[in-house]
């Protein structure tokens, strides 16, 4: 199965869910499959794993990366570009929006509500079940109710970016798929994908999952780590 998204898709997610690595592979995937793509950083909050410290790999890739002005490049100030809201205007055929963390890290795009409430947009919440706060439904819930009331954006589709880093197995994959089934369940919201490491695909059995699989070969990393 491929994954079906295009028009502006917001990535969004509580810290730690890799909602930053899933968007990057997510635009990569896009341009794969022959999309027109864009991708806008919109992480005003997080010092780490950024859109914009892919941005090379992105652009080798003719995908269009919208970032802050160079000046603020590596600034936690509230600033956005008008590039923003003219990728918002004009969207290419997938524009992906990497909204930061948590409700704080989506408030940004309540400033946007303008320009979003004029288009059709997905917005995404992706979840690790290794991270606090999203080990259960009910936490999955309540980051989801948070993040909506911060944006004034609904959630419309589910992602499971299930993972702990070096130390994931196809067991966790597998922990998560279980985990997105239950709150897809719950609220009603559909399964859009899950993701798994490149190392683990072929362990995979792709028939045990209704969704598509998004495969991952990290591209950010920690600072005292090698950034590309």
């Amino acid at each position: 199965m491929k994954i079906d998204l295009k028009g502006i898709v917001v990535v969004c997610g509580n810290y730690g869910s890799g909602k930053t690595e899933t968007a990057v592979h997510l635009a990569m995937a896009g341009k794969q499959d022959g999309l027109d793509v864009k991708i806008a950083d919109l992480d005003l909050v997080n010092p780490y794993f950024r859109t914009r410290e892919a941005r090379g790999l992105l652009e080798d890739m003719d995908i269009d990366v919208v970032l802050p002005d160079i000046k603020y490049m590596h600034a936690d100030l509230p600033i956005l570009t008008p590039a923003v809201a003219g990728i918002i205007q004009q969207p290419s055929e997938l524009t992906i929006l990497d909204a930061g963390g948590d409700d704080a890290g989506v408030t940004v795009l309540a400033s946007l509500a303008n320009h979003l409430s004029k288009k059709q947009v997905q917005m995404l919440q992706i979840i690790n079940p290794f991270r606090p706060f999203t080990e259960n439904v009910e936490g999955c819930i309540k980051i989801k109710e948070e993040i909506e009331n911060s944006s004034k954006l609904k959630v419309t589709g589910l992602v499971s970016n299930a993972n702990l880093i070096d130390e994931t197995t196809i067991e966790h994959i597998y922990k998560g798929y279980e985990l997105l089934k239950d709150v897809s369940y719950a609220t009603g919201l559909e399964m859009k994908f899950i993701t798994a490491g490149s190392h683990l695909i072929s362990q995979l059995n792709l028939n045990d999952f209704a969704c598509p699989v998004l495969k991952i070969d990290r591209k950010l990393k920690f600072p005292w780590k090698q950034i590309l």
